[in-house]
């Protein structure tokens, strides 16, 4: 008998993986076997995002791409899953009759049910109160020497912008023990970076009463895991304490790399925002950590365009970095999300003004990043090989501590053959924006 197989499509951030992973570790209970070929594929499955509007036009067009496909076989199935199932529910329904099963982010946890037992209803679509467990069967979509560990679901913040709550839930903590044991496990399978998300990882086990969650969780991964980096994703600001910053600076594992979303730099843009902090906290911030880790790469993301915003704001958060000199800057414009407080908010930004401000600031922090990359050149530092480059067959490429997979930039290697999952020391000869070049050390 043919094996069953099934072709998957995981749109959105590292959290949305793991939940594709949960996926396919369950459907491998049916027997299933993944394929890149949709051709041979009994399922295609498409976990989708649905946090802002150009998410879900990327979802809608990736589904009609697949449902279309002419090398799609005619008997497969195409189920879609996740954050814009949860969003818009029976909507989708008639919008894409194309699909043969919804199921939203509390009920994909029972897809291997669904499908085996023959689903009488096209959506299923709870409200969220899923948390993962480290006993349900996972099958990493990541290269086999790195993985997300998701410790939360849903959020408690309220931003002013965000859908999160009302599609995921509020703040979900997994038990302490249950993280260390499902590390343990990936720690076994030969993970050599383990990269903690969150929707904010500084709220784990607040609804569990741990009073600094997260501290506690490194310190144990630290006695307990022998995964030789540990990254954190996703830091709120005024939560990031001493006692995290010298538990990182202490750690032989969690590597020197701060991702922490300002979203701005105007006081009266983050009030209006809903953030509990303003421009001097965010000063005072990246004084402590220049302090006790001052090795560290800061990255941070910041949104333009916020209803309400001037020019006065977008020049406040251009002195700002050219001040602060931050490693990595994620910029993103505003978009307006019916549901959200900031919708009914108004002095809404036409869209060339957004994109002026956007260009504006990305053309700053390149300039400040291509002064930054210059200082490696010279430098011997260690490097977590990926494999083979899609620049060349000739290059490898990997990553140092400062770049987190998928966001950030990379090392070229052009001279050496270490193998995908080590860590190898590199010389660093050239500097780019963004990435780096280097050359095996002797």
């Amino acid at each position: 008998m043919t094996q069953a197989k099934v072709y998957l499509v995981s749109l959105g951030c590292p959290k949305n993986l793991v939940d594709s992973e949960l996926m396919l570790g369950q459907l491998g209970l049916l027997g299933y076997a993944a394929t890149s070929a949709i051709e041979e594929a009994d399922l295609i499955l498409i976990n989708t995002c649905g946090f802002i509007q150009s998410a879900v036009e990327e979802g809608i067009e990736t589904i009609l791409e697949h449902a279309r496909d002419p090398r799609r076989r005619s008997n497969s199935r195409l189920v879609v899953t996740g954050c814009m199932v949860q969003r818009y529910g029976t909507d989708l329904i008639a919008e894409l009759p194309e699909v043969d099963l919804f199921v939203g982010t509390e009920d994909f946890p029972q897809l291997d049910r669904l499908l085996a037992q023959g689903s009488a209803e096209k959506l299923y679509h709870r409200a969220p109160r899923f948390l993962m467990n480290s006993s349900l069967p996972r099958q990493l979509a990541t290269p086999a020497h790195r993985a997300y560990l998701k410790v939360t679901e849903g959020c408690d913040n309220r931003c002013a912008y965000c859908l999160i709550p009302s599609i995921r839930g509020p703040l979900r903590s997994r038990p302490l023990d249950d993280i260390l044991a499902e590390a343990a496990r990936l720690d076994a399978g030969g993970v050599r970076e383990l990269t903690l998300v969150a929707q904010d990882l500084t709220a784990y086990g607040r609804d569990l009463g741990l009073r600094d969650g997260l501290v506690e969780l490194l310190r144990q991964l630290e006695r307990h895991c022998g995964i030789p980096w540990v990254r954190l994703l996703y830091l709120y600001p005024s939560r990031v304490s001493d006692a995290l910053l010298e538990t990182i600076a202490s750690s032989q594992r969690v590597v020197p790399y701060l991702d922490i979303p300002f979203q701005h730099v105007s006081d009266p843009v983050l009030h209006a925002m809903g953030r509990k902090y303003g421009q001097a906290e965010l000063e005072q911030l990246l004084t402590r950590i220049r302090r006790i880790l001052p090795d560290a790469a800061v990255r941070t993301t910041l949104m333009v365009g916020f209803p309400g915003e001037v020019e006065e704001d977008v020049d406040l958060m251009v002195d700002f970095l050219r001040r602060q000199q931050l490693q990595h800057v994620g910029v993103f414009r505003y978009e307006n999300e019916p549901g959200t407080r900031a919708a009914n908010l108004s002095g809404k930004c036409p869209m060339r003004i957004k994109k002026t401000r956007y260009d504006r600031v990305m053309k700053v922090q390149r300039e400040i990043s291509t002064v930054l990359q210059q200082r490696y050149i010279g430098q011997v530092v260690e490097v977590l090989v990926e494999g083979g480059s899609a620049e060349s067959e000739h290059l490898l490429e990997g990553r140092t501590r400062w770049q987190a997979p998928d966001i950030d930039g990379r090392i070229y290697i052009v001279d050496g053959s270490p193998a995908p999952g080590s860590l190898t020391q590199v010389r660093i000869t050239e500097a780019h924006p963004y990435d780096l070049v280097g050359v095996v050390s002797d």
